[in-house]
């Protein structure tokens, strides 16, 4: 998990990982906020909803996270280029 320490107790099941398309302006980013994140079942359909072009970006993600500034952020586990 590189680092991010979600669940505070092994048995609450706050965060999980999954596959999504992104809206992100730079790929360099480590987390983005909830609202550019849709999820989706599997990576292929993921890869098929990416559009570059458009900054959205097939990626698997681990969240939701409570952020400090009090809104909810998915971390950027792996981001797919086709």
């Amino acid at each position: 998990m590189r680092g991010y320490h979600l669940d505070p107790h092994p048995q609450a099941n706050v965060a999980g990982e999954h596959y999504a398309v992104v809206k992100i302006p730079r790929r360099k980013r480590d987390r983005c906020p909830e609202t550019n994140v849709r999820i989706v079942e599997t990576k292929e359909i993921a890869m098929e909803e990416s559009k570059q072009d458009d900054i959205l970006y097939a990626a698997r993600v681990m969240g939701p996270a409570r952020s400090s500034e009090g809104c909810n952020i998915y971390y950027l586990l792996d981001v797919y280029t086709s």
